[in-house]
């Protein structure tokens, strides 16, 4: 892709704006570590909100959406949409709790629930294991998007893409240790906004390569194994989503599961934006925002995209790339510098907020609570920029190594598995412990590591995900609640000082509230769930209903269309057998079948006479329903519905037509068929003759067995 100066002025522009952002904010974070982390907790909902959304929008973002639209279809976006329900209980459940925690960091926590040595180690390790490791493999997952981007756009070498990743990295953490976290959550919003904007345009120069979302939905029909790109719900019989895996993605996954950005009961950067936010109230609409904007605003120009993709590119192997490519065959020329700024600002929030959270861990949680106690302000946000800085080293070696240590990763990540259950009742029941957390912890990790590496199941693999999830998640709840018995509670001082600083739920703190007759009950949890449930339903709603939006106008006119052509009438079967003993249809000979509906003529012809059977079919109902159906009988090799219009398909290579349409379609589609069908191919026509066509034999069936007769018509070209 060729760049202009003005592509490059854009591009400069940009990261001038960046550091002009840092500069200005550089004076308020140094002036103590509450403001550097924090924001002097001082944030207003919209922009914490906005940040966390900006943060989960990386560089390989959409080029991961892209790659799970381009395999499964829309519906391969459950691999994430599942923690939707997790997110909403964040919201009405937990933001309001964490922000009156008044903790630095969500890992600060174990200090004010817990006590003694445990907690302390719980705080030091998880200081530790989140803030190096796992924030640097993030970071360099997320440069090598970024670096897959730069050589397909500018057709530069690995090396030399990696250098300038390693450029911006640098200015990034600049900023991010120059300005805190007041610089990173201003230039979130501006990347935020600059980086939609991008993937919007983007969007429509995709829709409009294909000839429109109707003709989108037409080539997509046509294209082996594409037919259900656009189902939002998977097959269950599908080999990428069996129906125990979909059960787990939505009944354990979203609960069940640590990971970064999804924790059960928050955590992480989102739990940092809480607490930076104004007060409980901005806490919850911060959460509730990014919720709605990351599940059920952001996904659909991307997935646009991605479908696009299977059009332009269906030979492609690294789908992934497809999203890139869009971008360099058919984005305007004159937008493509703001579109790698787009790119960029996407890369740079995730990384300005990743370098700024695993600091804070770094000194807060465990250089101040373990190394240097007692030093000033002054020497903690100079601590915090040399963290800053160690950490974008160490994420850049990283990088080079990204490969061998991705299995690593896959590991590391089950392992967090069976542990949410402790994580979101450690609010809610005040038995819960030290030891529950780090024994969950220690189970969940010994569980699924055996199952990987001693039982051989694979995490990859649908059905081995399943029960890895299903196994460890059973063994690590059975283990955590034993030693939770086993195990004395905490001393009630501690946890009559959480009790009166967070205020949770009455009920399941009942004996420490008795301990603490001064602190007005807490009974909100019935409204809570209510609220819990009614934000699940907004998300998805909002979801599938854009959706809708975007695709549904135009399957509702290709329905109606479809009416007008044929109202739905299945043909008796003892017909369909009829039909294609008039044609002699013959084994191995290609027919199709004009309006398909159920796919009965299709399924018998691939079936019994063992032709290659294609049927056209506008209905999307009836589409799904004779899909499913050939399906289940095994005979994908042989029968398919083309999901699209009669009218613009290509009938060619045909020996045999048949066709149940109204005269006025007959008539409409005859000058096509006269253009295309080779010499010799015959149609059959249930009831209704071609005008000015002769037909060489017309039977009449008396009684098909329920009352009614027909006529069939042969022709031949």
């Amino acid at each position: 892709m060729k760049l202009t100066s003005i592509d490059w002025a854009v591009i400069a522009a940009y990261f001038l704006f960046n550091l002009a952002i840092g500069f200005y904010y550089k004076a308020r974070a140094g002036k103590n570590i509450s403001e550097f982390f924090l924001s002097g907790r001082n944030v207003p909902w919209w922009l914490a909100g906005t940040s966390m959304v900006a943060t989960t929008f990386a560089a390989d973002t959409p080029l991961v959406v892209t790659g799970l639209v381009a395999r499964n279809g829309i519906a391969g976006n459950w691999l994430w949409w599942n923690f939707v329900a997790s997110g909403m209980l964040t919201v009405f459940l937990f933001s309001r709790l964490w922000r009156r925690s008044g903790v630095m960091t969500d890992v600060e926590f174990a200090e004010i629930r817990y006590s003694g040595r445990p907690a302390a180690f719980l705080r030091g390790f998880r200081a530790l294991y989140l803030g190096v490791p796992i924030n640097c493999i993030i970071l360099g997952w997320v440069n090598l998007a970024m670096v897959k981007i730069l050589t397909l756009t500018l057709g530069i070498t690995k090396a030399q893409a990696l250098w300038i990743v390693l450029g911006m990295i640098a200015l990034t953490s600049f900023i991010s240790a120059l300005a805190g976290l007041w610089g990173v959550l201003v230039t979130d919003l501006f990347q935020f906004v600059l980086k939609m904007t991008m993937v919007i345009i983007l969007a429509f120069a995709a829709v409009h390569a294909v000839g429109g979302i109707g003709q989108m939905e037409l080539k997509l029909s046509q294209i082996p194994r594409a037919g259900s790109a656009l189902s939002f719900v998977p097959d269950l019989n599908s080999a990428w989503m069996p129906m125990i895996t979909f059960l787990v993605y939505i009944s354990v996954n979203w609960w069940a599961v640590w990971y970064p950005g999804s924790e059960p009961g928050g955590g992480g950067f989102v739990a940092q934006r809480m607490f930076c936010a104004k007060d409980e109230r901005h806490s919850l609409l911060a959460t509730l925002w990014f919720n709605i904007a990351h599940y059920a605003l952001r996904p659909w120009p991307w997935i646009l995209v991605g479908l696009a993709s299977i059009i332009l590119y269906p030979d492609l192997k690294d789908k992934e790339s497809g999203y890139v490519l869009v971008m360099v065959d058919y984005l305007p020329a004159a937008l493509r510098g703001l579109m790698l700024a787009g790119f960029a600002a996407a890369f740079m929030s995730t990384i300005g907020t990743n370098l700024n959270w695993g600091a804070s861990y770094l000194v807060n949680d465990f250089y101040r609570r373990f190394v240097r106690k007692g030093a000033g302000e002054r020497h903690y946000v100079a601590m915090s920029q040399v963290a800053t800085v160690f950490l974008t080293i160490v994420s850049a070696i990283l990088t080079y190594f990204m490969d061998s240590i991705a299995g690593a990763w896959k590991l590391l990540i089950v392992t967090g598995a069976g542990t949410g259950t402790v994580l979101i009742l450690r609010w809610y029941w005040w038995r819960i412990n030290a030891w529950s957390e780090v024994s969950s912890m220690a189970a969940a990790f010994v569980v699924s590591i055996t199952l990987q590496l001693g039982f051989g199941l694979s995490s990859d693999d649908p059905y081995g995900f399943a029960y890895i999830m299903l196994i460890t998640v059973g063994i690590t709840t059975v283990v955590w609640i034993a030693v939770t018995f086993m195990t004395a509670p905490e001393p009630m001082d501690t946890l009559v000082a959480f009790y009166r600083r967070v205020h949770p739920w009455t009920a399941g703190w009942a004996p420490v509230a008795r301990n603490a007759p001064d602190v007005p009950p807490t009974r909100d949890m019935a409204y809570n769930i209510m609220d819990w449930i009614a934000g699940c339903i907004l998300i998805y709603g909002s979801l599938f209903g854009i959706g809708k939006i975007i695709l549904g106008f135009c399957r509702a006119g290709l329905a109606q269309e479809a009416e007008k052509l044929a109202p739905y009438y299945p043909t008796p079967l003892t017909i369909v057998e009829k039909m294609l003993d008039f044609g002699g249809l013959k084994a191995d000979e290609k027919m199709f079948d004009l309006g398909s509906g159920d796919g009965r003529i299709v399924i018998m012809a691939a079936q019994k006479y063992h032709a290659d059977a294609t049927g056209v079919e506008m209905v999307d109902d009836l589409y799904r329903q004779s899909m499913q159906k050939i399906r289940s009988l095994g005979l994908e090799k042989t029968a398919r519905i083309i999901h699209g219009d009669i009218f613009k398909q290509d009938y060619s290579s045909a020996n045999m037509l048949t066709v149940y349409l109204l005269p006025v379609s007959n008539d409409k589609v005859r000058p096509l068929l006269e253009k295309q069908l080779k010499k010799g191919t015959r149609i059959v026509s249930h009831d209704f003759p071609f005008r000015d066509w002769t037909a060489e034999k017309e039977i009449t069936i008396e009684d098909d067995g329920e009352g009614r007769s027909h006529t069939l018509y042969l022709y031949r070209r």
